[in-house]
């Protein structure tokens, strides 16, 4: 199953070789996993790496119901699914991207934006449908106050647990790209920043037990990342479709807006007057004056990656470009 077109062949192990082959020699290895199912010595290994683990069943009125809770293992899930991501990346490559640059004829620079808003796009597309439909399929829009309610949240449904895992297994996926993809150098910093930052946000609601808050934190997120994407692909297409980043610039400032809501309700309002307070690992409860203040502070700093001037230079006409400026003056100093 080959991925790219080869032009010309290099040496094994060489570095181009590596470039060039890498989603063939991924796709090698989630092969042998799944090969691995197949004999009995071997199944328990690889379901490890495909199915989550730490689930337990419990009897209710509704019948038997299984729940999960993280641990070491959860790091063979996140490693084959790191696999699936780079091989799901190079269809999009190969298959969609690279097939709209030959017709655009894109300078380097655009280009390299281009693949990076294109792959951006299919992702917070798929990710900010998933994340809406366990919102309501749990019913944490329909319950707000269940998002801090009952706290430590340690125990997850399936698709929640699952929806978490892919999620951290695709933004450590998304560091080597930055190699296999040949990213220019200047832009390396500015995209390592949000992948780390990504990372680092839902690593924290996975491990800290804030699941449900961070759900609708990244649906938050990734919907208004989605409008961004979409506006500056219509934009290296036509350069006078810039409509589109109006639309974005106002679900910026709505989504800032509620994000920073929806932090006071539920961390400075719900868990700050739980009963459960104090730290206890063993409970899984983080609950305390310093990480409900280590939160805010990384929440905030969030959306410093996400460029404002960005926003101000494609908002026309100058009315809104003062008002959107005053609004994101006043939100960084919340």
């Amino acid at each position: 199953m080959a991925f790219r077109r080869r032009n010309k062949s290099y040496p094994f192990f060489s570095q181009e070789f590596l470039i060039q082959n890498h989603a063939d020699i991924v796709f090698s290895l989630v092969i042998f996993i799944l090969i691995g199912l197949m004999f009995e010595a071997t199944a328990k290994t690889a379901i490890l790496f495909i199915q989550p683990q730490y689930n337990i069943t419990t009897l209710s009125l509704e019948g038997e119901v299984t729940t999960y809770h993280y641990g070491w293992k959860d790091c063979a899930t996140i490693l084959f699914y790191f696999f699936i991501a780079i091989i799901l990346h190079a269809v999009v490559q190969e298959y969609l991207l690279d097939k709209v640059n030959r017709r655009l004829h894109l300078s380097k620079s655009k280009n390299t934006k281009f693949n990076e808003s294109g792959q951006l796009c299919v992702f917070h597309l798929v990710s900010s449908v998933w994340s809406f439909y366990i919102l309501i399929t749990e019913g944490y829009l329909l319950h707000p106050s269940s998002l801090w309610e009952n706290y430590p949240h340690s125990h997850l449904r399936f698709q929640v647990k699952f929806f978490y895992l892919t999620q951290l297994a695709y933004w450590l996926h998304a560091l080597p790209e930055l190699y296999f993809q040949k990213v220019r150098k200047e832009e390396i910093p500015r995209q390592l920043q949000y992948i780390c930052l990504y990372l680092l946000h839902t690593s924290a609601a996975y491990l800290l037990n804030l699941n449900r808050v961070g759900l609708v934190l990244l649906f938050l997120q990734y919907v208004s990342e989605l409008g961004f994407h979409i506006a500056r692909l219509l934009y290296f297409t036509d350069e006078n479709h810039q409509k589109m980043f109006d639309l974005w610039a106002a679900s910026f400032v709505f989504t800032r807006m509620a994000t920073l809501t929806l932090m006071f309700l539920a961390v400075g309002f719900g868990l700050a007057r739980s009963e459960n307070q104090g730290l206890d690992l063993e409970m899984g409860n983080f609950n305390t004056v310093l990480i409900r203040n280590l939160l805010f502070l990384m929440v905030h700093f969030f959306f410093k990656p996400f460029d404002h001037r960005m926003l101000i230079r494609h908002v026309e006409p100058l009315p809104i470009k003062e008002f959107l400026f005053i609004v994101m003056c006043l939100l960084d100093r919340l």
